[in-house]
């Protein structure tokens, strides 16, 4: 006999196997989504879309919150339904119910976090490392140091995600304070020019097609390009079995967290268009995170920002690494539960009540990522992580939402509902969704040639995971 859907996602503790320990409340839960939101993604995706729309620049992060919210609309629905860890692989699951499309959707989530995060890391050491020169400290670090440093941030990420996700999530606090002080730097930069009477602020409303694309395509490719920065809210359903009280506390919390996340990012473009001149933004094109270092230098030249701001773009990149190793930790110890991957993997700390063997394995596949991406001195690491990232998330959201349409039609009558996606929603975010993943955005190929090679080693581990469950006489689980 074939397990149900709820058989097979029940993720009560076995055994003597302990539980995760419910520590986040609504204050610890807003900041995480704020600090994941924000992240390493505006310093990144700036540059690019001002070289791509000009003074609308702001435009494109709000068409992005937008479809993320409507995606966010069903995430709720659905994390409100089932408060479990495993996130969009239980929703796949639940929908579906065929464990190879769950396994495929699990392993995309669990790539974007990882290699997000091990990236991250590397961004990290060649920021320290370029503020350490900066201010004379000393000179070129050389390759082999600043991978060094990266590897050695990835095992110190481990260690505080190992002490507990209370530790974990209070260093999250102070990261996500620093970068948003970063980030208000900017705008108040910005608005200080537009005070004096010196900035740009009719450049606002000016749209400069310097790809020569029409206001439609470009709009459309900055705005893919945007959902980057929005990306990080999903992460926060898989924290929801150390969440209290999640039913009450999510649908508000994620919202408000995306408000905010929008609010700093379009006040941070107008600031950008303000200071820099139309020249400026078709040449930060291919500045990446260099854009806010150059509004700040620029519209405040007596400020030392050239000595600082390296530093806070640390804290910045720290936070994004911290948030999608708690992420990938905890979706792997929730798949683990769920039999998608080995049970071992499931394993908790009996004293710290931590997902160890989830961090370990995550851990290790990072440090990987991280030897393999500076093996390439020539390769583009931000963008292919960005577009990659937001390319494998695109795909992610758009089977959660068609999932929430279906689940929403197998819903029992006689359970609570505490969180409902208004009407037609969910469609339509899944069309929106699957529209910016599509090549008419200008995404470019190799993007889609890392997201395919990722998905080749998806399915390797589908086969071995299914062969493990059989040869432990698992069938139950394989069958459904």
């Amino acid at each position: 006999m074939s397990a149900t859907s709820e058989e097979v996602y029940d993720a009560t503790p076995e055994g003597d196997e302990p539980a995760l320990k419910r520590v986040l409340g609504p204050k610890l839960l807003l900041l995480f989504i704020v600090g994941d939101i924000l992240g390493a993604g505006v310093y990144a995706v700036t540059g690019t879309m001002a070289g791509t729309v000009g003074g609308i620049v702001w435009l494109p992060f709000l068409l992005a919150f937008v479809v993320a919210t409507l995606t966010a609309f069903s995430y709720l629905e659905l994390v409100t339904q089932y408060p479990q860890a495993a996130g969009a692989a239980l929703y796949t699951h639940k929908a579906f119910g065929i464990h190879f499309i769950t396994f495929l959707v699990a392993f995309a989530v669990v790539c974007s976090g990882i290699t997000s995060a091990s990236t991250s890391a590397n961004v990290l050491a060649q920021n320290f490392f370029g503020g350490l020169e900066v201010n004379g400290v000393m000179g070129d670090p050389g390759r082999g140091a600043v991978t060094a440093v990266a590897l050695g941030f990835m095992l110190l990420l481990a260690a505080i995600n190992l002490r507990g996700v209370g530790e974990s999530v209070k260093f999250n606090v102070v990261l996500t304070l620093v970068e948003m002080i970063a980030l208000c730097i900017v705008i108040g930069v910005g608005f200080f020019v537009m005070a004096q009477g010196t900035g740009n602020p009719g450049e606002i409303f000016v749209f400069q097609d310097y790809q020569d694309k029409g206001l439609f395509l470009a709009v459309t490719a900055a705005t893919s390009i945007a959902f980057f920065a929005m990306v990080g809210f999903e992460d926060s359903v898989n924290m929801v079995e150390e969440t209290r009280d999640p039913e009450r506390i999510f649908p508000r919390t994620m919202l408000t967290g995306l408000g905010i996340a929008v609010l700093l990012y379009m006040l941070v473009a107008v600031s950008v268009v303000s200071v820099l001149s139309p020249t400026e933004l078709e040449g930060i094109r291919e500045a990446e995170g260099a854009a806010l270092l150059e509004v700040v230098h620029k519209g405040s030249p007596d400020f030392p920002i050239d000595r600082v701001f390296p530093f806070l773009a640390v804290f910045a990149v720290a936070n994004t690494a911290l948030i999608n190793m708690l992420m990938a930790s905890r979706l792997i110890y929730g798949m683990a539960r769920q039999h998608v991957l080995p049970r071992p993997l499931g394993k908790v700390l009996p004293v710290r009540r931590t997902p160890w063997a989830g961090i370990a394995f995550s851990t290790i596949l990072a440090l990987g990522l991280i030897l393999y991406v500076t093996s390439d001195p020539e390769s583009n690491i931000v963008a292919n992580l960005s577009g990659t990232t937001a390319f494998l998330l695109l795909c992610v959201f758009t089977v959660v939402n068609v999932a929430c349409v279906v689940l929403r039609r197998k819903r029992d009558p006689n359970r609570k509902v505490f969180f409902t996606s208004p009407g037609p929603l969910p469609l339509v975010a899944a069309i929106l969704c699957a529209f910016l993943a599509g090549p008419w955005v200008g995404r470019n190929v190799i993007q889609y040639q890392i997201a395919g090679g990722l998905m080749a080693i998806g399915v390797l581990l589908w086969l071995i995971t299914w062969l493990i469950n059989r040869r432990t006489n698992d069938r139950d689980r394989v069958d459904s």
